[in-house]
């Protein structure tokens, strides 16, 4: 099994965060006097780094301490909001545990700074599972553009067509087939017919990792 590896999206992946962000992405741009529809946050936000999406938010270049603080100020928000409610994914710790068990090496690819990761690794005790993690702080492009997938098979020492993709987003997948990874659709934030991947999972209970590596490289 060690010539297959699975790297994971964060957001809506390991955590079904994304109604937490909606409601800190709304309070922030409120803030600051702007409104973002649903439509808007899908096509401009999600998937996106801070660094992306926030200079387009305000509509000007933003310095160095700006975007730190700014992103800082809205992930702060989406962590005291989730920090009670935060729990993984259906059925993940259980896949993490057959992971172990074949030897499946895995990564952790996500758009979200180092702070947000760092918070849900702790709070989660999901650590021990993810030796290898990449962020924001890891590309200078972020997804749709397939930088961090690319990245993340180079930091596993596996060709991108040997690293299953977990993802949610629309620019997440967009952003692992580009990289030339097969990509597993995860129906946390968009529907299966939305998602368009060959394979789409509810979460983690429908699926073991041995069977859901023969159906992604089934017919190919």
């Amino acid at each position: 099994m060690t010539s297959i590896a699975f790297v994971f999206d964060m957001d809506g992946v390991i955590i079904d965060s994304n109604p937490y962000h909606k409601v800190a992405l709304k309070q922030f741009a409120e803030k600051y006097g702007y409104r973002m529809d649903e439509a808007g946050m899908a096509k401009k936000i999600y998937g996106r780094t801070n660094k992306e999406w926030i200079p387009n938010l305000f509509g000007r270049t933003l310095t160095v301490e700006e975007l730190y603080q700014y992103g800082e100020e809205k992930e702060q928000l989406f962590r005291d909001l989730i920090k009670k409610k935060i729990k993984p994914v259906k059925g993940l710790i259980n896949f993490l545990g057959q992971m172990d068990e074949l030897k499946i090496p895995r990564a952790i690819g996500t758009s979200a700074p180092r702070s947000n990761l760092d918070f849900v690794l702790d709070e989660l005790n999901l650590r021990k599972y993810f030796p290898t993690t990449l962020d924001e702080a890891d590309v200078t492009h972020g997804k749709p553009n397939p930088e961090i997938y690319s990245k993340c098979a180079q930091r596993l020492n596996l060709p991108p067509a040997q690293c299953i993709v977990f993802e949610d987003s629309l620019s997440g997948i967009a952003s692992g087939l580009a990289a030339g990874c097969p990509v597993v659709g995860v129906a946390t934030t968009h529907t299966a017919q939305e998602l368009g991947t060959k394979v789409v999972i509810k979460d983690f209970t429908e699926i073991t990792p041995f069977d859901l590596i023969k159906t992604v490289f089934s017919s190919k």
